[in-house]
């Protein structure tokens, strides 16, 4: 079969910086056209070097990375390094990367890629969704170029950076709107799935024991990502968010979803960004997203470390 394209829109960030390793484990199964970052969990100028960073430790200079968005389209920046750590990569020592920053603004190499492909280009967004969202306004016609996009955010039931959202799409929920409306095949991935694909310590231990640089690093970043987080929620371990994503392209029959209507608050302080999911159709809208409920975590863990052993 031939390989998938894709592209990665990021924010790194442990569990991008975890995601992206996955991706880069399968050239075999993506052909990856670039990497766009974003602001997010931390600003845009160590997103786009921490993707360099990341692409660097896995052998895979030549791929390509562009700075897009430093800030959301309405808000002011929130960010995130109570949980990533300063750098957003905290736990692994990197060196400064040689993989250039390439000179172009990453939604208008979004832009270009789409509009010029042959072949439907799938995105896998893992941050604040304002790179698309950019890209949609200024070129509306990508979307018939887009094969799908696979999201890490939202939620059915709770958030995490207020009651009711969720960091990607609280950081810039007038973005995320703009996509949910945009007409796409979207797959959400949210924190109902993603609080129960969880790090334990006997999960970190198999990733520590691999050995290579690579796993090193994962293991260290894993390490310090989201223990705050689990003591907070009683849970016996953290969770691990945007690697979904990547597991889901992987191999979608670990998650289980339905097809739903899914509309993204922008309007009450209280509930800014929350994705208001209509799993009982009880405004009787047609679905626009594709809402995944369950993963199998045993295997998700099994698919991330076989990648990491890849690299």
């Amino acid at each position: 079969m031939a390989k998938r394209s894709l592209i990665i829109d990021c924010d790194p960030g442990v569990d991008d910086a975890i995601a992206m390793l996955m991706a880069l484990a399968w050239s075999t199964e993506f052909d990856l056209l670039g990497i766009t970052t974003v602001a997010g969990n931390v600003p845009l100028a160590l997103t786009q070097l921490n993707a360099r960073k990341i692409c660097q430790l896995a052998g895979a200079e030549t791929t390509q990375i562009f700075a897009g968005c430093p800030r959301p389209l309405l808000q002011s920046l929130v960010t995130a390094e109570e949980v990533h750590g300063s750098t957003g990569l905290q736990g692994a020592d990197l060196p400064e990367p040689h993989v250039p920053l390439q000179p172009q603004h990453g939604v208008d190499f979004l832009i270009d890629q789409l509009m010029q492909t042959q072949v439907p280009v799938t995105l896998a967004t893992l941050g604040p969704l304002t790179n698309l969202a950019v890209a949609l306004v200024k070129q509306p016609d990508i979307v018939n170029h887009i094969a799908e996009v696979v999201m890490m955010g939202g939620a059915i039931t709770q958030g995490n950076v207020t009651p009711s959202a969720e960091f990607n799409l609280y950081v810039d929920p007038h973005a995320a709107k703009v996509v949910f409306e945009a007409g796409m095949k979207l797959t959400m991935i949210g924190l109902d799935v993603t609080h129960t694909v969880l790090t334990t310590p006997a999960r970190l231990s198999t990733i520590q024991t691999i050995g290579t640089p690579v796993a090193t690093a994962a293991a260290g970043m894993l390490s310090f990502y989201g223990v705050e987080e689990a003591i907070r929620l009683g849970i016996p371990g953290s969770p691990l968010h945007d690697p979904c994503v990547i597991a889901y392209l992987l191999q979608p029959d670990l998650f289980e979803g339905q097809d739903a209507y899914v509309e993204v608050e922008v309007s009450s302080p209280l509930t800014l960004g929350r994705t208001v999911v209509d799993t009982e159709n009880a405004l009787g809208k047609p679905a626009n997203a594709h809402v995944i409920r369950t993963a199998n975590a045993d295997r998700f863990y099994q698919l991330l470390i076989e990648s990491l052993k890849r690299l």
